[in-house]
């Protein structure tokens, strides 16, 4: 896996954004918008990036932006890549931007419509595991462990996070993949991977974020690392609703404490807490080796 960037990929986010200090999301969608290139459209739903992205004449990305009620990115991805196919735009790239609000709950119900129609753009899910912009709510995507704001007592979140990626793999789509911001040169491929193709592609890429995690903003980086490092979130890629394809397998996994004990959200956690997600991290590593295609 090459884990480095293309240093000459011209810059599409402008400097002087909204976003936190230490923003995931910030940083995936540079790295995005540099593989996909200027022949770009973005549709973004109600998220964190609502606001990063802003308000022409002001948007800090330089590419057409629209942006879409909370339900509706799946359905209104694929109206605006049939309605540039009919003006002849066919070369045009539509880039589906949601956070995990509007991919695993709220957007759920659009975005497997426009799987299984096979509608021909990118879903990009950049999943910092709660509902960031508007308070630290629980989503379906928050794990085990962590603390929101509205998970019950004793405040942190009961149950696991919602697999989506097994999700999307069923509805048998050209391309799904995921990424993190750690590993930017395996994340610029996958995208010019996915341009390459036709039909719905999917990416969903972890983007921790610093005040909803209770981290420190310089740790973004080393967070999305740790995930990796430790079989929290692999790198993988799944074709045709196959077997999934590890693009990153570390030569040793880091204890999943490591990663945990960066983030506030699971400071209440006992020892028996921590170990049984390790376990259960590491009996979903030797399900996805299993699955695996060969190394």
């Amino acid at each position: 896996m090459n884990s480095k960037l293309n240093p000459m990929q011209p810059e599409y986010l402008h400097s002087g954004h909204n976003a936190c200090p230490g923003c995931g999301a910030a940083l995936a969608v540079r790295y995005l918008v540099r593989a996909l290139g200027p022949d770009l459209v973005v549709v973004i739903t109600a998220s964190c990036w609502s606001i990063i992205a802003g308000m022409p004449p002001l948007s800090s990305l330089q590419c057409p932006i629209l942006h879409c009620p909370f339900p509706s990115a799946g359905a209104v991805g694929g109206g605006l890549k049939r309605g540039l196919n009919l003006r002849g735009q066919r070369s045009t790239t539509v880039l589906v931007l949601a956070g995990d609000g509007g991919t695993f709950d709220i957007g759920l119900q659009a975005l497997s419509g426009a799987a299984q129609r096979n509608e021909n753009f990118i879903f990009v899910c950049y999943d910092n595991e709660a509902y960031m912009n508007t308070g630290i709510q629980t989503s379906s995507a928050t794990p085990f462990g962590a603390h929101t704001t509205t998970a019950p007592y004793p405040l942190f979140k009961k149950g696991a996070k919602k697999d989506i990626m097994r999700i999307m793999a069923a509805h048998g789509i050209p391309y799904a993949a995921t990424a993190t911001v750690a590993f930017p040169g395996d994340l610029e491929q996958k995208c010019k991977r996915a341009q390459q193709l036709e039909g719905f592609r999917f990416i969903h890429i972890l983007s921790p974020c610093p005040p909803g995690w209770g981290a420190e903003s310089a740790d973004t980086v080393e967070l999305s690392r740790l995930a990796v490092e430790t079989g929290f979130f692999p790198l993988m890629e799944i074709i045709d609703g196959g077997a999934p394809k590890l693009t990153y397998r570390p030569e040793k996994r880091v204890p999943l404490e490591q990663y945990l004990r960066l983030q506030r959200r699971f400071r209440t956690l006992e020892q028996q807490q921590i170990d049984t997600l390790q376990r259960d991290v590491d009996e979903e590593w030797a399900r996805l080796l299993k699955a695996a295609e060969p190394a």
